[in-house]
């Protein structure tokens, strides 16, 4: 069953243009193409922190996006957690106070404080501030951040970008485990085809801002090697 329903045109000054029509259902559905593809920019449509030219985006049994009837719901409203490639910790909080941070917009008491911090393993930095965590700890927190949040669709863009790659092994697994735990339907932005097949049951394949193709991972992108 279709989750989310999306339908959105969108043009920025540069002349690149998303013209892109694609529905996902509530597991892990992965976009896939290429550096300036449009991956992101359909993740800031559906957050709410770009308005469409034309277009109509549906959560559930919600309308977050429709132009034709001038419906814009504003982000904080849009039930949605985004996990940005640069983390936007918050500088002056600690890590404690930027998990709290989320729970202040949180929509649902279905994702508790301490389970997150226990599966994420943020325990022992809780009293720390952003400039004192590695790469590694600041995406657990922005993950967890984003799902204290109490989100009806996860987000997560480029999650791996600038790690190397075991750090990139170790939050694969901490987002298997938090995935499995919650199943909470997720869009994973992705250029690299082995985090396709290791975390997405469904893809939807971006070319130039439009879709290419979709189907499962095997279907899409071939083989796992």
């Amino acid at each position: 069953m279709d989750y989310l329903s999306f339908h959105c045109d969108y043009t920025y000054t540069t002349g690149f243009r998303l013209d892109a029509r694609f529905s996902a259902g509530a597991g892990v559905t992965a976009l896939f193409g290429a550096s300036g593809s449009g991956k992101s920019t359909v993740l800031a449509l559906i957050a709410g922190l770009l308005r469409p030219t034309h277009g109509v985006i549906s959560l559930g049994d919600r309308t977050l996006t429709e132009t034709s009837a001038r419906l814009h719901l504003p982000p904080e409203d849009r039930r949605v957690g985004l996990l940005f490639q640069n983390h936007c910790l918050l500088p002056h909080l600690t890590v404690r106070g930027n998990l709290e941070y989320g729970m202040k917009r949180r929509s649902s008491g279905r994702f508790r404080f301490d389970e997150i911090v226990g599966i994420l393993e943020l325990g022992d930095v809780l009293t720390r501030q952003p400039h004192e965590l590695s790469g590694g700890q600041k995406q657990r927190v922005a993950l967890g951040r984003a799902l204290l949040s109490g989100p009806e669709l996860l987000m997560l863009d480029e999650p791996f970008s600038g790690l190397d790659e075991p750090l990139q092994d170790r939050i694969l697994e901490y987002l298997r485990r938090v995935l499995s735990e919650y199943r909470v339907p997720t869009l994973l932005v992705t250029h690299t085809p082995a985090h396709v097949h290791q975390l997405a049951g469904h893809v939807i394949h971006l070319d130039a801002g439009r879709v290419i193709a979709t189907g499962s991972p095997a279907e899409v992108l071939g083989a796992r090697s």
